[in-house]
């Protein structure tokens, strides 16, 4: 099948799941709705960017609806959104996800432990790769893209309130994405090229990390570094 768009009632959804959020009301309500208008576009869409980023092995993986809630307080079973996303190298990619607010794309460096953190703010103090970098975001910024991600609130130890680089500086993780809202794009193949075009945009700064190793080592190559 060729990816068409999300129905009004996809986004719809995930209002009434963040309304009412339980076993029964999936059985009930929801599960069908999901499976015709949220899993099965979405499932569509996935091959259709896996057939045009067939360059990353694996193809875009499409994520299942229920909550993992051993670690969580809430223990409410559904996910309030439809996510899917196609892992460049470990701990870097491209991400996407519907939910009541439309659709979200954006590429992503989530790194799992400290070492990398320690590897990307020596990368970003280099002048060369942090100018590069500096570059690449405020582009993606003047195209409509949010630069986001987890951060530090203040700043890292040792950096000095005037660095040129410091809001780049104090991330532990970076999302760069965009969205797109309910309405009558969302509900047309235009969503898919929506998608498409993002991940393309954003494939600087997947290089940028890929370059310099920002990506997990083998277990014993990480050394012993923490970030502050």
């Amino acid at each position: 099948m060729t990816f068409s768009g999300f129905p009004p009632s996809a986004p719809r959804l995930y209002e009434d799941l963040a309304a009412e959020n339980s076993k029964e009301s999936w059985r009930g309500r929801h599960r069908a709705v999901y499976e015709r208008d949220v899993r099965a576009p979405m499932e569509e869409l996935a091959g259709e960017l896996s057939a045009h980023f067939a360059e990353y092995a694996g193809g875009v993986q499409v994520l299942g609806p229920v909550r993992d809630t051993r670690m969580s307080h809430d223990k409410s079973p559904y996910k309030t959104y439809q996510g899917a996303y196609l892992d460049v190298l470990p701990a870097l990619g491209f991400w996407m996800h519907l939910d009541r607010d439309g659709l979200y794309a954006s590429g992503r460096w989530y790194p799992y432990g400290g070492a990398e953190v320690v590897r990307y703010r020596a990368a970003v103090e280099e002048e060369d790769g942090g100018a590069e970098l500096a570059a690449i975001t405020a582009r993606l910024t003047a195209l409509g893209f949010a630069i986001g991600g987890d951060r530090l609130a203040t700043r890292p130890r040792g950096v000095p309130a005037g660095h040129p680089r410091l809001e780049l500086l104090r991330h532990r993780k970076i999302d760069a994405g965009r969205r797109l809202g309910p309405g009558s794009v969302l509900g047309s193949a235009a969503a898919g090229a929506f998608v498409r075009e993002t991940w393309e945009l954003v494939r600087p700064l997947l290089d940028w990390a890929a370059v310099r190793g920002l990506t997990p080592r083998p277990r014993g190559d990480r050394g012993a570094e923490t970030p502050s």
